[in-house]
């Protein structure tokens, strides 16, 4: 699989990594063994970094991921975490001794000394601007707790305000074929900086993958059921902030688009990978056939180049106006 550097890391990964919010929590339940059997087909297919974070599954995930490279100990996968969302969400929580007792719990939980990538996990807003928060990231550097940080972000404006300190190595974002406000700004600043660009919810949770009608139903415990109107959590995740019904006929449109031989969910995710500046994206798996498949999709990348127009005349039709302002 084509390896890209992964921003200030130095790291080169794969282009297509794993996101693993699914093995945690809030995607209805995965057993423990196909947990490890979704690992296991993203490493044999070729992905090499695996995002997770200490609050899927209240750190069921990067205990599951600590557990499963530590019994493949030739892989070379580089793993980032997330940190911040266990506590209530203000500036004040943002703190050096926080910080070291959050990396010390996903240490223990990943078994390593010290973690590849720490993220924060979509702080409030003020928290990407400050320079005592980047501080403490850059101590615990120092100490060789973390080796490098970065930060997810909802909007576009924490994105470039996280750029511009100069030391973030990575930044992650929402990018998909519903979500193109990144294209304007943030992929050219991250590219100029030298920040790596990691792109999440790539599937809008699952729309893009062309298998959902109005009528779908999802499990009590699947986030796509409680958070659809933003109650949990921001209202940005889930579908990456589209309306439902909208968004599954505009995927009806994306699925048009799509050659033989080629899934509609794959399509979506090679689009990505075209875009420059983009270093992997992270699609999640449930099980080991939709991460092979996944993983698949890096081998498309000229047919998501060749979509790159249709794709924007979708989103000019059906998002830009409502989507475009907000994120």
């Amino acid at each position: 699989m084509e390896q890209r550097t992964l921003g200030r890391t130095g790291r080169p990964v794969s282009v297509v990594g794993l996101g693993t919010w699914q093995l945690g929590a809030d995607w209805g339940e995965v057993e423990d063994g196909d947990a490890v059997a979704v690992l296991d087909a993203a490493a044999e297919a070729g992905v090499t970094f695996f995002d997770t974070a200490d609050v899927y599954g209240d750190g069921r995930s990067e205990r599951t991921i600590g557990s499963f490279l530590a019994d493949n100990p030739n892989l070379d996968v580089l793993v980032g975490t997330k940190m911040g969302r266990r506590v209530d969400q203000i500036p004040e929580n943002y703190t050096l001794a926080n910080f070291r007792q959050w990396t010390d719990r996903s240490r223990t939980n990943l078994g390593v000394d010290a973690l590849d990538l720490v993220q924060l996990h979509c702080p409030p807003t003020p928290v990407y601007s400050s320079e005592e928060v980047y501080d403490a990231l850059d101590t615990l550097v120092a100490e060789g707790v973390i080796k490098n940080y970065g930060v997810s972000v909802e909007r576009t404006d924490e994105a470039l305000a996280a750029i511009a300190r100069g030391t973030t190595a990575t930044v992650q974002i929402i990018l998909n074929a519903f979500r193109l406000k990144p294209l304007d700004e943030v992929l050219p600043a991250a590219k100029a900086a030298g920040v790596g660009i990691i792109a999440r919810v790539p599937l809008a949770s699952g729309l893009l993958s062309g298998k959902y009608t109005k009528d779908t139903a999802f499990a009590e415990n699947d986030h796509r059921n409680f958070n659809r109107n933003g109650e949990a959590f921001d209202v940005g995740e889930t579908f990456s902030g589209v309306d439902y019904e909208t968004g599954v006929q505009a995927a009806l449109e994306f699925a048009e688009l799509v050659p033989e031989g080629v899934t509609t969910a794959q399509a979506a995710l090679a689009w990505i990978i075209a875009q420059d500046g983009v270093s992997t994206v992270i699609p999640g798996a449930r099980n080991p056939e939709q991460a092979r498949a996944n993983a698949a999709a890096a081998g498309s990348t000229a047919v998501g180049a060749g979509i790159s127009a249709a794709v924007t005349g979708i989103y000019d039709r059906r998002f830009r106006a409502t989507v475009h302002p907000k994120w």
